[in-house]
This record gives C-alpha cells, structure tokens and sequence, in this order.
C-alpha cells in the first residue's frame, strides 16, 4: 500500500521539485501540495495524508497547525522540512508533535528517511544537529522532572528496560510474560508518569534519570529518581 504525501512550502520551485521527485517512486502518493500553513490544514482535514512534509516560514501559523493535527490527527504524521537550523525551534516542533526535522541544504536521503519514519511511526532528526536536539530535549526533560514525583513501579521499571534495547510491545510481553494489552497499559502509565507523548519520549525521559537498581531481584521496588 502507497504512503499518501502532502507537500508544503512557499517557494514554488522547491515545492514543483519536491512534488516531481516523490511523483516518480512508487511507495508514495503524492496527494496535495499548498504554500500555506492553512493549506495544511485545510488538506490534512479534507485529505488525511499519511505523513505531511512542512516548513516552517510559511505564510500562517506553521507551528500552531502543527499543533492543532497533532492534536486532531495523531495518525497523520509530520515531517519539517526547513531552513531553520535552531535548536529550539527543533525542540519546540517535535515536542509538539512533528516525527521529523530535516534541514533544507541536507541530503536528498535524508528528507527520503525522515518520510519512510514517519510513516512507519518512527522519528528522524538530521543528523548533522541531532545529537543537540536529543540533549536539549533531554535537559527539557530534566528541568520538568525536577518538580515531579518521577517514581516507577517494579513493572515499570522492566518495562522501560526493554523499551531502551528498542523491544516491541510483543517482545516486551513475551520476555515479561504478560499480554500486549497489559504492556500498552504500563506504557499509557508510563507517558502519564513521565508527561510524554510517545515512546521516543519515555525512553528520552527514563535516560535523563538515574534508573535504580540495575537488577530487581530482591523484590523491591525499583524507581527513577
């Protein structure tokens, strides 16, 4: 099945040689295309594209839409395609949802594995800035959980142990003995516990902290402080 692509970005030429090269590969759809952040929106309400492919200079409010399908359209994925190389603003995108930030002036490649990501649930970040993307998030993190009882059950802590070794919700509960209902349970306990939206962001959150103890055996209750 083809991924359906949207496309959006205020510069004509970039955006008719972005529509032309994705046009051209089979495993994708180019469905829409706009200049405007309302476009976005106003597509991804009509359309439901799979992953939408966005600047961030566009005339409109780039941000706030993307915070808006975000909100609405969880399933609709977002990838940042910008010449916005501040860390910050990368922070900002995806800690309000985007699933990827490409540099404009990247790689041909990378715009290409930032979209089969996205589709696939996945986040990619440049690579050239994500190492200080990923410490900044991290800091965030940090700075937010100062203030918060950031304290895992026994479960939890497993849980979060296999999340970092990249288990799949099948493999955590084969490895665990317990049912995927029971772990996508623990990982709905574990954004709430951590205020994250995703399990990119529970394992970002778990590594900023101190896990202890590395091994559970005593019956205790091991936790994240």
């Amino acid at each position: 099945m083809k991924v359906s692509l949207a496309f959006f970005d205020d510069h004509p030429i970039l955006l008719e040689g972005l529509v032309g090269i994705y046009s051209g590969k089979e495993e994708f759809a180019v469905v829409a295309q706009g200049g405007t952040a309302l476009d976005a929106l106003r597509i991804a309400e009509d359309l439901k594209p799979n992953v939408i492919v966005m600047d961030l200079s566009m005339p409109g409010d780039p941000m706030a839409v993307i915070q808006l399908l975000s909100e609405k359209h969880a399933d609709i994925r977002i990838v940042v395609f910008t010449a916005a190389s501040s860390i910050d603003m990368a922070v900002q995108a995806l800690k309000i949802g985007v699933s990827g930030y490409v540099l404009k002036g990247s790689q041909a490649s990378e715009l290409y594995q930032a979209i089969k990501a996205a589709s696939a649930g996945e986040t990619f970040i440049t690579p050239c800035f994500a190492s200080k993307v990923i410490m900044a998030l991290k800091s965030d993190e940090a700075r937010k959980a100062a203030g918060v009882d950031a304290r895992l059950s026994y479960r939890e802590v497993q849980i979060v142990r296999h999340l970092m070794r990249g288990s799949t919700n099948k493999e955590i509960a084969s490895g665990l003995s317990i049912s995927e209902k029971t772990v996508k349970h623990y990982m709905s306990v574990l954004m709430q516990k951590l205020a994250v939206r995703n399990r990119l962001e529970v394992v970002l959150a778990a590594q900023k902290l101190t896990l202890l103890p590395e091994r559970a055996d005593d019956g205790g209750r091991p936790q994240l402080n």
